[in-house]
């Protein structure tokens, strides 16, 4: 239960907030917008104002924004012409169709931007926290454990925890003396380091040294912050998650990273439970990651997608006239073949990974 309502609180929050970004550019546009649904297919629920009919429909898996003048061939009276979306100026639809996106993207900042002047700004719980110990490795031979800090290393001492990853290269294989702190008390272990791949979070080996086989605490603390720190970590954060959705794909392309890997709306409602059950702040993590991913994904150059009809619109733009209708129809065929195939695909690996896992 606490999966289906997590499920539909985020995707109900960030499939509004999308359809949103559209509605509210085609109002400033002048567009008359007939209908504003969350969902597909029957209506549920509807009720108009003014002009607009707001829907909620059956099936929860996205929404639309249906605008005067949308399809081309509709007709449209001599009344509703100014306010047709495809009289406007090929650079006012390409605006409309951009904020989709756009809001998603804003509005991850937004979340973040919340949760670091509630919450505060995360920062480490202890600067050389040891957080895990590889299995059959030198820390576990040494008897180091997760939860131990580490003072010093053959006398020098650490605060951070790259002053802990230096003086363990730095050792060349030699014997490590550490001083560390363990149960209210200050202890004496001695390991010895071993030529070790490190790897980057898409496991590509990046590098080798000298490792024991620890990684740092991923307990964070969080401290005060001013407005502006936290909207200026927001669009950090923001970033960052832009940056590894990208290179994500980029990885999947490139078969770094397995295309079973992938996950649909199975394994978002499964992380978004977790999340919840985690807090407030997790979930809203959770929601800013998906967030810029809806907003990321949705501007591929897919037919049927943001992104295809802003190509559309560019190439429009570029030939000073719109593509040949048949070749619109060809193109969003297979833009429609190819997400339905993509559903289908991460689907499976939804269904394959719960019964492996089970």
């Amino acid at each position: 239960m606490n999966t289906i309502l997590s499920f539909i609180i985020v995707l109900g929050i960030l499939i509004f907030v999308h359809e949103l970004g559209h509605f509210l550019v085609a109002k400033l546009c002048n567009v008359k917008v007939l209908k504003f649904s969350l969902g597909f297919g029957p209506k549920v629920f509807g009720r108009h104002y003014g002009d607009t009919e707001y829907l909620i429909s059956a099936f929860p898996l996205g929404g639309y924004v249906k605008m005067c003048g949308e399809n081309t061939e509709e007709e449209v009276t001599s009344e509703d012409l100014p306010h047709s979306f495809s009289h406007k100026t090929v650079w006012q639809r390409f605006l409309i169709v951009l904020a989709g996106p756009v809001f998603n993207i804003l509005f991850a900042v937004f979340l973040f931007f919340l949760i670091f002047s509630i919450a505060g700004l995360p920062v480490p719980k202890s600067g050389t926290e040891i957080g895990s110990i590889t299995v059959d490795s030198p820390a576990q031979t040494a008897g180091l454990k997760a939860g131990d800090i580490i003072l010093a290393i053959n006398g020098q001492e650490t605060t951070e925890w790259s002053d802990v990853s230096r003086l363990i290269k730095e050792s060349e294989g030699n014997p490590t003396v550490m001083a560390i702190f363990r149960d209210g008390a200050e202890l004496v272990v001695t390991g010895q380091a071993e030529i070790q791949e490190v790897k980057n979070i898409f496991g590509e080996v990046v590098d080798e040294r000298f490792m024991l086989g620890i990684s740092r605490s991923t307990e964070v603390i969080y401290e005060k912050a001013s407005l502006v720190d936290a909207f200026l970590a927001g669009i950090s954060q923001t970033w960052m998650y832009i940056y590894l959705t990208m290179m994500g794909i980029i990885k999947i392309v490139q078969q770094v990273v397995p295309a079973s890997e992938l996950g649909g709306p199975i394994l978002i409602a499964q992380m978004a439970g977790q999340q919840m059950e985690a807090g407030w702040v997790n979930l809203f993590f959770f929601m800013g990651l998906v967030s810029v991913n809806l907003g990321i994904l949705n501007l591929f150059p897919i037919p049927i997608l943001d992104g295809g009809h802003l190509v559309f619109f560019s190439l429009e733009a570029i030939r000073r006239k719109p593509l040949e209708k048949k070749t619109m129809e060809k193109f969003q065929q297979f833009g429609l073949l190819l997400l339905g195939s993509l559903m289908i695909f991460v689907f499976y690996n939804d269904i394959v990974r719960i019964f492996t896992r089970g």
